[in-house]
């Protein structure tokens, strides 16, 4: 889910069995269709947050990964989630990492994606076109697994069973970042595109429940004060 004007939504509070059900997951598919391939599309028109954005990210990853001579035995190979068309691989994580894959369900972000990279597109590995309820990463692969502007749009328990096995996708050394939107209210709905904003004690009670411990988060500063707040957080 991009970044969100917090008078947009309602809140939900706990909702019913059936608000997680398929259905919570067609309508967000066929909600990203109408979707246009650009970075507009993929910010729902905040894109001129991205640079900042960003630069909050690279602070955030540069602090929990090791420096010296050895710094290269831990940028190997990222991991984008929901990676639209490789807003984040592009000016994030090939900036660190050798190799990025990229797991994205629309078919056509990912086919847009190579020429959106450009150049360094080469260093792009693996494209998975899957939903990340479905998905499983190779067992220790990744040196990071990220996870951005998209959880939202798994339920509870498919985002603790995910969680799961991003733990064991990653190597000993690695980690997994969430960076989502926050509310400081109950879990809220978004009908128009199918997915929910979780508050703090949410997510940390999924963490939990997933066996991650919290290594580090931090909130990002300098967005606009209508978006929702959005917090990053490093697990193992």
């Amino acid at each position: 889910k991009p970044p969100a004007i917090r008078v947009t939504m309602a809140e939900s509070g706990n909702e019913d069995s059936d608000t997680f059900g398929e259905k919570f997951y067609t309508d967000a598919q066929e909600y990203w269709k109408q979707i246009p391939a650009t970075i507009s599309g993929m910010l729902g028109g905040h894109q001129n947050i991205s640079a900042r954005e960003l630069d909050g990210s690279k602070q955030f990853l540069y602090k929990l990964l090791p420096k010296g001579k050895d710094a290269k035995n831990y940028r190997c190979r990222a991991l984008d989630c929901g990676s639209g068309i490789g807003r984040i691989t592009k000016s994030l994580l090939l900036g660190i990492f050798e190799t990025v894959d990229m797991v994205e369900q629309d078919s056509k972000f990912l086919e847009e994606s190579t020429k959106y990279i450009g150049a360094d597109a080469c260093r792009v590995g693996n494209m998975f076109n899957e939903g990340l309820q479905n998905f499983t990463p190779a067992e220790k692969s990744y040196d990071v697994i990220w996870c951005q502007w998209v959880l939202g749009h798994l339920s509870d328990d498919d985002l603790v069973t995910f969680f799961q096995r991003c733990k064991v996708g990653i190597k000993n050394s690695g980690y997994i970042i969430v960076k989502e939107n926050i509310t400081n209210t109950d879990v809220i709905f978004d009908d128009v595109d199918s997915s929910i904003i979780r508050p703090d004690s949410d997510f940390k009670n999924v963490f939990t429940k997933s066996g991650l411990t919290i290594i580090k988060e931090s909130v990002q500063r300098g967005l606009p004060r209508a978006l929702f707040a959005v917090k990053m957080y490093a697990l193992k």
